[in-house]
C-alpha cells in the first residue's frame, strides 16, 4: 500500500524544487508511481491516492497484474522497463504509454503494430544520457537517428526519459538530467508545433529533486512511496 505520508513529503520537496528553480508557473511534475513487485492493490491505493500514472518494468508481471485490477478511472499504465522488440505486440495490449522506446528498430515495430484505426498510444524515447554501457537507449549524440524515430506515425511521441547516474556524485547525476533537457530543446528545433516534444521523464526515488530542478516533468517514484521492493 502507498504510504500517504511519504507521499505527501515526495509531493512537498516537488515543490522546493520547482521553487528553486523558479518552474511554478509550469505546469504540476507528475508522479509515476513505480508499483513493480508490488501487488495489484498497491497500484488501487496510488489510484485512491490521486496518483494517475503508474509504471511497471516487465511484461510478464503486469500480465499477471493488471487483471486483477477493477476500472480505475484515468488511470494511465506506462511501461518503463527495457522492451524487447519481440514483446512489443503484449505490451501494447497491456500498457497505455510506453516510456521506454530505446532503439529505431523497436520505435518502428512499434509504429507498425500501432497502426489500427481509432489507437490513441503516448510514448518517450529513452536516451542513455550518461553513455552507460549497463543501460538501454538512443545515443544523445546520435540527432538524425532521434529525428528519424520523432518521424514514425502512430507512436505518440511526447518526450523523452533517462535514468540518471548511479553515483553519490550529485554534479554527474546533475549533468545527465541537463543534457536529456538540453536535448529536447535541440530536437525540438527540428520539429513543427505540433510536434514538440513537451515531457522530460527524470529522476526517482534517490534523485527527483535534482530532475525536477533540471526540468523533469515526470519523476518515477517506486520506494520512497512504497517501501522496499518485496522482491
Amino acid at each position: 500500500m502507498i504510504n500517504l505520508d511519504a507521499l505527501k513529503s515526495v509531493q512537498e520537496r516537488i515543490e522546493v524544487a520547482r521553487a528553486l528553480a523558479n518552474r511554478e508557473h509550469e505546469p504540476p511534475v507528475q508522479i509515476v508511481a513505480i508499483t513493480k513487485t508490488f501487488p495489484a492493490s498497491a497500484i488501487e491505493s496510488a489510484h485512491r491516492a490521486g496518483i494517475k500514472n503508474i509504471g511497471e518494468n516487465r511484461i510478464q508481471e503486469a500480465s499477471q497484474k493488471f487483471p486483477h485490477l477493477p476500472d480505475l478511472p484515468r488511470l494511465k499504465k506506462r511501461l518503463v522497463g527495457h522492451l524487447q522488440s519481440n514483446k512489443a505486440s503484449k505490451a501494447i495490449k497491456l500498457f497505455d504509454a510506453i516510456d521506454s522506446i530505446g532503439s529505431l528498430k523497436l520505435a518502428r515495430r512499434l509504429s507498425m503494430l500501432m497502426a489500427e484505426p481509432h489507437s490513441n498510444y503516448e510514448s518517450l524515447l529513452q536516451v542513455n544520457t550518461g553513455q552507460d554501457s549497463a543501460k538501454h537507449g538512443f545515443h544523445p549524440e546520435k540527432i538524425e537517428t532521434l529525428l528519424e524515430a520523432l518521424e514514425l506515425k502512430n507512436l505518440g511521441i511526447k518526450g523523452l526519459m533517462t535514468i540518471g547516474e548511479f553515483t553519490s556524485d550529485e554534479r554527474t547525476i546533475r549533468k545527465t538530467f541537463q543534457k536529456l533537457r538540453q536535448l529536447k530543446e535541440g530536437l525540438n528545433k527540428h520539429l513543427p508545433e505540433e510536434s514538440q516534444l513537451i515531457e522530460l521523464s527524470m529522476g526517482m526515488s534517490s534523485d527527483y529533486e535534482i530532475a525536477v530542478e533540471e526540468g523533469a516533468t515526470m519523476v518515477r517514484i517506486g520506494t520512497a512511496l512504497f517501501g522496499q521492493r518485496q522482491q
